[in-house]
């Protein structure tokens, strides 16, 4: 509880300013086709996509053009009707050269997905088939969560409204505009979850008290049976899992658990939309809402934009860049990246587009720590970021592991708490690195 607010929450965190204003009160509008599309085969967590298609071969609208390439893997379906041109590297969000599949878009075709039957295989594999990955940001593909090991039991569905990245309100758009899109996938998902005892699993949905109309879109479409619609306290990073499930049920995931031992699943409400729109109409993920805002974007809006746009027709869109912007960051301003060019693609985990001008971009000036705990208050899972940031600098990779580095979000709260201006997210992440490289080195 957040005293003098009575709303739940959980201990530490920051509160940067939401700069929401200008796009959460814009309904969702749809961007316009434009002439190529680039699908990375590696865009969410797991092993990359496999090709189906070849150079030369005419794709619809919704059609597989890559299947899973293992089962922590998604599908990816052609956001348009057209011919693929190519299926090699193309330059991603992350500066690297990946493995991709190019379309050229068909300018005499529709490009309107025609619903098709609903799936009728199991849940899982339906799921799996659908290309849907956790739309929060972090991609992670969405069956796995529901692929409940033997002798597991899930009791709760939680549902992730709270948006607390600066800027960004498709999620808020997405409750306000598809409640009841989002409240009928969250059943679906519920009720697979179930066991014969329980019934559905129960669903707590939570939304940041800065939200209001969108907490009171889901509970009129709520319906029977009630779902729990909870307001939160308005906290960066109230929208973390684990910190989600301790704010809404009192629960604590331990270091290195999940919240599947406590019988706990979570899910995006943008994902639960999204899931209804597979079950009820054969409708592959495709596209997405993405908020564009900052001060480099004259037009801010919230889009439904097609997987696979450049990143630069989508600022042009919305008439930017202006000449004044120094950065652009694909995602919220606390764990976003900048991205190495305007050409790259939008991908499944795109939740935002910000144009940053100097005045919000740059670096501050790095000063010697002093002391202060401040990042300690700012960090949800209580680690030490000081601490951290210093054996990093050093290179003492197995000690920040001692230290608890591999627990860490990267939520980017330290270093936004640091007076002295340390990058210790930053620091933090590359040992974080590191350490991932010599577990895979060891195996």
């Amino acid at each position: 509880m957040q005293a003098g607010t009575g709303l739940s929450t959980f201990r530490h965190g920051v509160h940067p300013a939401e700069h929401k204003a200008r796009t959460s009160g814009l309904a969702t509008r749809r961007m316009p086709y434009v002439e190529r599309y680039v699908l990375l085969l590696g865009q969410h967590i797991g092993a990359p996509s496999r090709p189906i298609v070849a150079r030369g071969d005419r794709v619809r609208c919704g059609q597989l053009v890559a299947e899973p390439g293992g089962f922590v893997s998604a599908a990816l379906h052609s956001p348009v009707t057209g011919e693929v041109i190519a299926v090699e590297p193309r330059r991603g969000p992350d500066g690297s050269m990946s493995p991709a599949i190019e379309i050229a878009t068909d300018p005499w075709a529709t490009h309107v997905f025609e619903p098709a039957p609903p799936p009728e295989d199991a849940f899982v594999p339906s799921l799996q088939r659908s290309g849907l990955v956790g739309l929060g940001g972090a991609a992670f593909p969405t069956h796995v969560k529901y692929a409940v090991p033997d002798g597991k039991q899930i009791e709760h569905l939680v549902l992730n409204g709270c948006e607390c990245e600066p800027y960004l309100t498709c999620d808020h758009r997405t409750m306000v505009e598809r409640a009841g899109a989002v409240l009928r996938g969250a059943r679906l998902a519920a009720e697979h979850l179930g066991s014969a005892r329980l019934g559905s699993a129960r669903i707590t949905i939570g939304v940041e008290a800065n939200k209001p109309d969108g907490a009171r879109a889901l509970r009129d479409a709520c319906g029977d049976p009630p779902v729990n619609v909870r307001e939160l306290a308005v906290k960066y990073p109230q929208g973390a899992e684990k910190l989600l499930i301790r704010a809404l049920l009192g629960l604590t995931i331990p270091t290195r658990g999940l919240p599947l031992d406590l019988g706990v699943v979570v899910g995006n409400v943008g994902s639960m939309a999204a899931l209804a729109d597979w079950f009820d109409a054969g409708r592959p993920l495709i596209e997405r809402a993405v908020t564009v805002s900052g001060p480099g974007v004259p037009r801010p809006a919230n889009l439904i934009v097609p997987i696979g746009t450049p990143v630069r027709a989508v600022l042009e869109h919305c008439g930017g860049p202006t000449a004044e912007t120094e950065v652009v960051v694909m995602g919220g301003p606390m764990m976003g990246r900048p991205l190495p060019d305007l050409d790259v693609p939008v991908v499944k985990g795109t939740s935002g587009i910000l144009a940053l001008t100097r005045a919000e971009s740059r670096a501050p000036e790095v000063l010697p720590c002093v002391r202060c705990g401040r990042c300690l208050e700012a960090c949800a899972y209580f680690l030490n970021p000081s601490r951290l940031g210093r054996l990093a600098r050093v290179e003492r990779w197995p000690e920040m592991a001692d230290y608890g580095a591999m627990d860490c979000m990267e939520c980017g709260a330290c270093s936004f708490a640091c007076p002295s201006g340390i990058p210790l997210v930053h620091l933090i992440r590359i040992g974080r690195a590191e350490l991932r490289k010599q577990a895979r080195r060891d195996k």
